[in-house]
């Protein structure tokens, strides 16, 4: 095996990935949200910096190609089983989380059933932009979990319409309702349409996957 910088990035990643889950352990909420989130965009740097220094400094490896696309979908995984839980089943989360992690088990498979075959189908572009959209995604909703947590916690003894006069300007604000409110609604929605997104580029890649694998699933396969 070889170790240099760009793989080490790798498996801090990798080692990232039930980092999510101890936030959650070991820490209260909003404090957990914000330091996932940081995780959840350190390794996603890691993402583009591993590969990127592997290629400039020649130092391409098989470790380093095992071990980043498992990685990735550790991360992506492990997050979206995180925002799901902690969203109360949302259908608008659920039901993107479920093809995005449906896709990547279902690949990880075909995967490991062609063996070195796999090598040979390469990453396509749009597989890069599904990345990057999953990880858009699953960052803003860490932020939306925060921006709500402070929310619920600073209106809990107001009235509701000493809460809506706070978020509308009628009245004193206190405590930041405002901006609170526009960040816990802005997160929401860009990560809900982000995740869609996500989820449809997740699948057209994963068609496209499986059918640059079918002429090696044959019987009659060379």
């Amino acid at each position: 095996m070889t170790m240099n910088l760009p793989n080490t990035l790798t498996i801090l990643r990798l080692a990232a990935a039930p980092g999510i889950v101890i936030m959650f352990l070991y820490f209260h909420r909003p404090l957990a949200d914000w330091f996932a989130l940081t995780l959840f965009i350190l390794a996603a740097i890691t993402d583009f910096l591993d590969g990127y220094l592997a290629r400039a400094w020649k130092q391409e490896s098989k470790l380093g190609t095992m071990l980043d696309p498992i990685a990735d979908k550790a991360m992506v995984i492990i997050a979206l089983v995180v925002i799901t839980g902690f969203s109360g089943m949302n259908p608008w989360i659920l039901l993107p989380a479920t093809l995005v992690i449906f896709r990547e088990v279902f690949v990880s498979g075909l995967r490991e059933f062609l063996g070195d075959t796999a090598g040979t189908l390469k990453v396509t572009n749009l597989a890069k932009w599904k990345t990057t959209a999953q990880m858009v995604a699953i960052s803003m909703l860490f932020a939306t979990g925060a921006f709500e947590h402070y929310f619920g916690m600073q209106s809990l003894a107001m009235t509701s319409e000493m809460v809506d006069d706070a978020i509308s300007g009628r009245g004193p604000d206190e405590f930041g309702l405002w901006w609170k409110y526009q960040g816990m609604v802005v997160s929401w929605w860009g990560g809900i349409i982000m995740l869609w997104i996500a989820a449809f580029l997740t699948m057209v890649t994963g068609w496209d996957y499986f059918n640059k694998a079918r002429p090696h699933l044959t019987d009659t396969a060379p």
